[in-house]
């Protein structure tokens, strides 16, 4: 357990990379809350479809994200996702929800809108928090406590979504659906690259405990130097 009353963790990572569970983990080994943020926008893409809205109109986008009731949970060990009183747990990861994402998530009155939600569910969690998506460590919490960039091959991403099952042509086209959809991101978000500050963590090589592992030692790592600067600084002083 970290010794600071507060620890914010920001996980980044593109699609399939495993960051949702791994981050769920290393928020239980500390004792932090956990936020998905790409369930959020999961979430209004949902709504906005739910409600008939076109995917070219971002005016009534922004206007139904914004009036839209969510309801999230950030535990860890339980998932809650709802928009008033439907639960859209299962929904949200339906293909309708994931080919209109980017669009909804690339309007900029809906990412305003939720990293501001993002930004007061952080603060407001009293230990801290594992929040994990596409521009944590660099958006929405550019100074927490330690910042990581998970990635893996594209290769290793597909087969942890199950797809190595699917015949010669269909994973052609499920590589390219996935290519696609980080390109589309990527345009909003430079979420395969680490930024500044930000340690990368490739897990190609590495199964769920150890990428975990990997994970826990780089924030302790993280932190352990932040409070060596702020020590120094103070001596300085």
């Amino acid at each position: 357990m970290h010794e600071n009353p507060k620890l914010t963790v920001a996980m980044d990572g593109p699609s399939g990379s495993g960051k949702s569970s791994v981050a769920k983990e290393v928020a239980r080994h500390f004792g932090l809350a956990y936020l998905d943020t790409g369930a959020m926008y999961r979430a209004a893409t949902w709504h906005v479809l739910d409600q008939g809205i076109s995917l070219d109109d971002k005016a009534a986008i922004a206007q139904a994200v914004k009036a839209m009731n969510l309801i999230f949970s950030c535990n860890p060990a339980e998932e809650e996702i709802m928009v008033g009183t439907r639960d859209i747990r299962e929904a949200i990861r339906g293909e309708e929800v994931s080919n209109a994402v980017s669009a909804v998530a690339s309007v900029p009155e809906v990412r305003e809108h939720l990293i501001a939600l993002q930004r007061s569910a952080i603060d407001h969690a009293m230990n801290g928090m594992v929040a994990e998506g596409r521009d944590i460590t660099t958006v929405v919490a550019p100074d927490a406590d330690a910042r990581i960039l998970l990635t893996a091959s594209e290769e290793v991403r597909m087969r942890r979504r199950g797809l190595e099952l699917a015949d010669k042509g269909d994973s052609q086209d499920l590589t390219k659906q996935i290519s696609e959809r980080d390109a589309k991101d990527s345009k909003v978000n430079n979420f395969m690259q680490a930024a500044e500050g930000v340690e990368l963590i490739d897990s190609s090589e590495m199964d769920f405990n150890e990428t975990v592992n990997a994970v826990i030692n780089s924030i302790n790592a993280q932190v352990k130097a932040k409070r060596a600067a702020a020590s120094n600084a103070d001596e300085l002083e």
